[in-house]
């Protein structure tokens, strides 16, 4: 058996009909294209949100009400009033493992700057919430813990606002704009941060004293979250194993009763979205690998055309000695070469989509050496599946009969 010369005829007969062969080839290409093509969008966004949540603080926690039942009604989590700043106070003096903590409430509404306004959303925190959310100051202050106090009317605001609230040749500083009605002075600008994974405006916020957004805006003596800074990465759990301790002192909890907060570290929410961005590439991988599927029922539809037309040369081949071995290896090599050639092409397509895709679309996109190692590997496995049993039926033809084949 020689393999050059078999090659060679698989070759020639693919080249008689270039244009079948193209036509073959194109179930493979848009099955391997699509599959490299979803797969490094899929990891492209994976890494993207991992990267944006990582800049958030991978040591950060936060701690968020849970579920309570009052009067036989079960309150969902925003009703939920079971944090206080006796626990921050608590949470401060006697967890170790906490480097910054601050508490957190929230509003929405327009921010008002003489004709102009802009909805957004303000943040009570205290002065440690910078560093734990990672923001930095471009200019100005943050305000002190006398002005958290004394419920000062001030407030630090992010780029968005900015550029919605003012002229570009004004300098904020010293400005006083109007959140539901209070006016609140400008005494810091927040360094512009884009959108996180989420797609979500990181800039488009304001920041001011805890106590003045609890009480002048939301009229409340509780608060709706708190945010924490664990001494390291690497001592979030010990931080969230003492967080639940103290908190469930605190509220009074007994052994066996279903805590009534929430405690999430962001290291557990980047794992979280990691888990459910490889799914989804999975997903999206598996549906466009029935493109493959398809493409190597193309293959044997095509081959059981060609051993048809080809009875007769069949036939003669056998009549001069050739072994059905030879036969069927002739017929498999086309199959093969038919479905390696398509994964070619379909490589430098999935690249294009993905090229594509970050240009236009602005998706990120991370090309995987695995997903194209893994395409050649399913091609060649396609060619061998779907070109066997028609190189099979070609190595049983029975000479005689195939000569008398009209």
């Amino acid at each position: 058996m020689n393999y050059t010369n078999l090659v060679k005829i698989a070759t020639n007969a693919l080249k008689r009909n270039k244009f079948r062969a193209i036509l073959t080839m194109l179930g493979i290409i848009i099955g391997v294209g699509s599959v490299i093509g979803m797969l490094s969008i899929g990891e492209g966004s994976k890494q993207s949100i991992q990267q944006e949540m990582s800049s958030m603080g991978t040591n950060m926690i936060f701690v968020m009400p849970g579920s309570q039942r009052r009067g036989g009604v079960m309150m969902g989590n925003s009703d939920a009033q079971s944090l206080t700043l006796s626990d921050v106070e608590k949470l401060r003096k006697e967890a170790l493992h906490i480097s910054a903590i601050s508490p957190q409430v929230s509003s929405s509404g327009q921010a008002v700057n003489g004709n102009k306004n802009w909805p957004t959303s303000i943040y009570g925190v205290n002065a440690e919430y910078l560093s734990i959310r990672k923001y930095e100051l471009e200019d100005g202050r943050m305000f002190t813990d006398q002005e958290i106090k004394s419920l000062a009317k001030v407030c630090l605001v992010g780029q968005t606002v900015i550029e919605n609230l003012f002229d570009p040749n004004i300098d904020p500083i010293g400005q006083t704009i109007r959140f539901k009605g209070i006016p609140l002075k400008i005494i810091g600008v927040l360094k512009e941060k884009g959108q996180n994974g989420m797609g979500m405006d990181q800039d488009d916020l304001m920041i001011a004293p805890y106590t003045s957004v609890q009480r002048r805006m939301l009229a409340i003596t509780h608060i709706q979250s708190i945010y924490a800074s664990a001494v390291s990465e690497d001592q979030s759990e010990q931080a969230i194993d003492e967080i639940e301790s103290i908190l469930r002192r605190e509220h009074k909890l007994k052994d066996g009763q279903t805590n009534d907060f929430q405690v999430r570290s962001q290291a557990e929410m980047v794992e979280t979205f990691s888990s459910i961005s490889d799914m989804l590439t999975m997903l999206l991988g598996a549906i466009a690998g029935i493109s493959l599927l398809v493409g190597g029922i193309g293959i044997m539809n095509i081959m059981f055309v060609s051993v048809t037309e080809r009875t007769k040369e069949i036939g003669l081949r056998m009549s001069v000695g050739g072994r059905g071995i030879d036969i069927l290896m002739q017929f498999l090599i086309e199959a093969v070469m038919l479905s390696i050639a398509g994964g070619l092409i379909g490589v430098l397509f999935g690249l294009l989509i993905s090229y594509v895709a970050t240009s236009l679309l602005n998706f990120p996109m991370v090309v995987m050496t695995q997903a194209i190692l893994l395409s050649f590997l399913v091609c060649s496995v396609i060619g061998i599946f779907f070109g066997w049993y028609p190189a099979r039926k070609a190595s049983n033809l029975n000479p005689i009969d195939a000569l008398r084949h009209e």
